[in-house]
């Protein structure tokens, strides 16, 4: 049972039109998520707000409530839409008052460039009663960071950042860390550890390991579904970045010991990162013929293949003719489904002169909602298949088939040796 204390929480809040009605995608909660983990809080909430005084206003009393680290970003311009300043004021019941040397700085800095500074630009001086700023380097909107008393709690630190990335970037990395350090200091690190899966559902897998994913262990174990891979996400605390991932290492042998080859990679490998190591291991060469997959095998396995050496390249097959004039197969409509895609695979294989080759057929309809795609590999001492079900999302049952073909490959590579 771990010793350590309950972690500090903390919520990143995102303001702007542009990101609730989805013009464009917040990253910057992403980042700051990210270095929030390492330096050890528990994020625990994400908020989105749209340019609305009053819901803002909402939005910051609850992160204040509930969070002890709270970091916005955005609403700092200054333009009638720029809400934070007021909001943060009104969330704490204070005033807004202007700072001279602020004012001067951002008026220097327009006759820097040549330009006069529009009155306007005057209200990013402003600053809630009792904050303190945090300073830009490259832009005229400075951040604000308050110290909000709570009964019988600490206080809840607030940090206001713009929503330009390269300002907010610039501002956490100079000021923000180390206020976060300065004003607590026991905190303690975060680190994960991810394990990537292919070869069974993310309910089997879950099956797999009943004790490793309960919740409320230590070291914590997260299990999502992602392009049809399977990724588990081991989650430590410690005192430093080598005591966690000292504790993750009992839990990370049992889950390579109860999936086995399930288990293809960590951070961010895929599938087919995991093929091309092993080809280029085993001096060996792969070509590929698709055709219900529209060349995305080839694009999946070309993108990693830095050397050019393991994958010569591949066809994609659109109509009877194309497989005819491509791979010379006559007479394919007297073939089973099997035996297609057996002789897609044998005729790359030999006009390819590789040791592997994959073929992906076309989809055969089983009912009114599934279909089957069959894949097969081909080698010098062996042709095997294996029949995969789609079911209408194309992009999705692309990538899924693709990965499918491409574990065939791993496991008969592995057995290999």
């Amino acid at each position: 049972m771990s010793t350590f204390e309950k972690p500090l929480i903390a919520e990143v809040v995102a303001i702007g039109d542009e990101l609730t009605t989805g013009q464009r995608l917040d990253t910057n909660t992403q980042w700051l998520s990210e270095r929030l983990t390492e330096l050890g809080y528990c994020v625990m909430y994400h908020t989105t707000v749209a340019d609305d005084l009053a819901a803002n206003i909402a939005v910051f009393q609850a992160a204040i409530e509930r969070a002890d680290v709270v970091v916005a970003t955005g609403g700092l311009g200054p333009t009638a839409d720029d809400l934070t300043r007021d909001a943060l004021a009104a969330s704490v019941d204070v005033q807004l008052a202007f700072d001279d040397a602020t004012l001067e700085y951002i008026r220097g800095l327009f006759e820097r460039r040549g330009r006069v500074m529009p009155e306007r630009n005057a209200v990013q001086a402003m600053f809630p009663e009792g904050s303190q700023q945090i300073f830009n380097p490259t832009g005229t909107a400075p951040g604000i960071q308050m110290q909000v008393e709570r009964t019988n709690r600490q206080p809840c630190h607030l940090f206001a950042l713009p929503g330009v990335p390269a300002e907010m970037f610039l501002m956490w990395e100079q000021s923000v860390v180390l206020a976060l350090v300065e004003r607590l200091p026991a905190l303690q690190v975060i680190r994960h550890r991810r394990i990537n899966c292919f070869g069974a559902g993310e309910s089997h897998i879950e099956e797999m390991l009943p004790d490793v994913i309960r919740r409320g262990r230590e070291p914590l174990v997260g299990i999502t579904a992602s392009g049809a891979t399977i990724k588990l996400r081991i989650t430590a605390r410690g005192d430093d970045e080598e005591a966690c991932f000292k504790a993750m290492e009992p839990t990370v042998q049992e889950i390579y010991e109860l999936l086995g080859d399930l288990v293809f990679g960590e951070e961010a490998d895929e599938l087919q990162h995991a093929v091309i190591r092993l080809l280029s291991q085993r001096e060996a060469t792969l070509a590929v013929a698709e055709w219900s997959t529209a060349g995305r095998l080839a694009e999946l396995l070309a993108a990693v293949d830095d050397e050019r050496t393991s994958f010569v390249g591949g066809m994609v097959i659109q109509n009877v003719a194309s497989l005819e004039s491509l791979l010379s197969i006559k007479d394919s409509a007297d073939l089973s489904a099997t035996e297609f895609a057996s002789a897609m695979a044998e005729a790359t294989r030999r006009q390819a002169g590789t040791d592997f080759s994959l073929a992906i057929s076309g989809a055969v309809r089983i009912d009114d909602i599934t279909q089957s795609v069959e894949i097969a590999l081909a080698s010098a001492g062996e042709t095997q298949t294996k029949r995969v079900s789609v079911f209408g999302d194309p992009d999705f049952d692309r990538l899924r088939t693709a990965k499918v073909a491409m574990n065939l490959l791993r496991l008969a590579l592995l057995k290999q040796g």
